[in-house]
């Protein structure tokens, strides 16, 4: 497997959504989460994973998509960011190649979106690529001003 054109692509509901596989350390099957108190809204809370503490993002509600409970078959992404290592909670993710020339920028197809870069084209659909540097600098914006007026 071409790691350089490969994706961990992961299903939320119907929608497929895609992360570079050099920013994935590995999927795993889902575990227990203790909830954090004071933890912002985007932070379901936190598993032990090898030792390591790691925190849980609330992915659903980062895109918008409704809640739903935790399914036996559902799966973590684990993904690391510049500043840290986090877990994804999704029904279900695999490894998947693509051809580069089926990766298009998402403006050419979508409305300005700070988290999704590319697009993979698809016969039957198309996958978001997620920034998950974006996405989760989003979540620490949007924490630290819901702090500031005190909301948290």
């Amino acid at each position: 497997m071409d790691v350089g054109n490969s994706l961990v692509v992961f299903r939320l509901d119907e929608q497929r959504f895609a992360l570079r596989v050099g920013s994935v350390e590995r999927i795993v099957r889902a575990v227990e989460v203790t909830p954090v108190p004071g933890a912002p809204r985007t932070v379901s809370g936190a598993i032990i994973l090898q030792g390591r503490i790691v925190p849980v993002i609330n992915l659903r509600g980062l895109l918008g998509l409704p809640e739903r409970a935790a399914e036996l078959s559902d799966q973590l992404v684990i993904a690391r960011t510049s500043r840290r290592t986090v877990a994804l909670p999704v029904d279900s993710a695999t490894v998947e190649e693509y051809a580069p020339q089926n990766v298009i920028p998402a403006r050419q197809v979508l409305p300005p979106l700070d988290n999704v870069r590319e697009v993979l084209r698809r016969d039957e659909e198309s996958v978001l690529i997620i920034d998950l540097e974006e996405l989760l600098a989003f979540e620490q914006g949007a924490h630290e001003a819901e702090v500031m007026s005190g909301g948290a």
